[in-house]
């Protein structure tokens, strides 16, 4: 239990990095707002055409007497829109970090350099445009776990009483661990630690990674919060990868009580 709190202190001390680091938040803050513009078209879209495309998918409920077929296409285009809502939440922090790359790269790198007692952060000695694959290859992957254990929880929320309690609560800590390991994989791939091991680390200390993950994909839920979240989440994910790889940091070889701010 112990590492829950851990896991949660790493999520806060990401947030108080960035805002004493105005420059950095605001570079952070790019990429984001370009993928909440990208979502909220696409989900107008949805919002706009989801009932014609749901009526062109179900023609067999054409001769359906009143009111069958219209409360059955409704229903359709409701569960159509809430788990296009629902994938959205799943797979925008991977999108974000996907268009964002470079900055979370560059965000990532000064943190390692700002808690490090020698300055220095690892590199992993990649040209960009393969930095880009291994991402985009490795965010693909973590989606489909994701949207496949989103289409399982959709599926059990529709049993009564559990599907609107227990539910929603797993929900938030699977979708937390999948946050993690996206937001871990921006400084783990600089130091060329490949999603295998990613994963198998990210296992071995859960409650960590739920104290980190679980209250960012709960605060995710709330519109627009992602967006100025992400790069303190960017940084707090920095600083727990040093942890789990046993590196040492300014706060730990410092002795004195304001020890958070020598890098300042």
């Amino acid at each position: 239990m112990r590492d829950l709190g851990t896991g949660f202190r790493y999520f806060l001390k990401g947030q108080r990095w960035v805002a004493r680091h105005g420059k950095q938040y605001e570079f952070g803050l790019i990429p984001g707002l370009i993928a909440l513009v990208l979502y909220a078209a696409a989900l107008v879209a949805l919002a706009i055409w989801g009932e014609d495309f749901v009526t062109w998918s179900t023609p067999f409920a054409d001769d359906w007497s009143s009111p069958w077929e219209r409360l059955f296409r409704g229903f359709l285009t409701a569960v159509l829109f809430a788990l296009g809502l629902l994938l959205s939440v799943v797979t925008f922090t991977a999108v974000t970090l996907l268009i964002g790359q470079p900055f979370y790269e560059s965000l990532s790198e000064k943190v390692d350099r700002d808690v490090s007692p020698d300055g220095t952060a690892p590199e992993s000695g990649l040209p960009l445009w393969r930095e880009l694959w291994i991402s985009g290859r490795d965010s693909l992957r973590i989606v489909l776990r994701a949207a496949l254990w989103g289409v399982l929880l959709f599926a059990l929320g529709f049993i009564p009483v559990v599907g609107q309690t227990a539910v929603p609560v797993i929900g938030v800590v699977v979708t937390g661990f999948f946050l993690t390991e996206e937001l871990t994989a921006v400084a783990l791939q600089r130091r060329r630690v490949e999603l295998r091991d990613r994963l198998a680390m990210l296992r071995s200390r859960k409650t960590l990674v739920w104290g980190f993950g679980t209250p960012l994909a709960a605060a995710f839920l709330v519109p627009f919060v992602a967006v100025f979240l992400m790069p303190g989440a960017v940084a707090g994910a920095t600083l727990m990868v040093r942890e789990l790889l046993g590196e040492e940091t300014l706060e730990e070889a410092a002795p004195a009580p304001d020890s958070e701010t020598v890098s300042r």
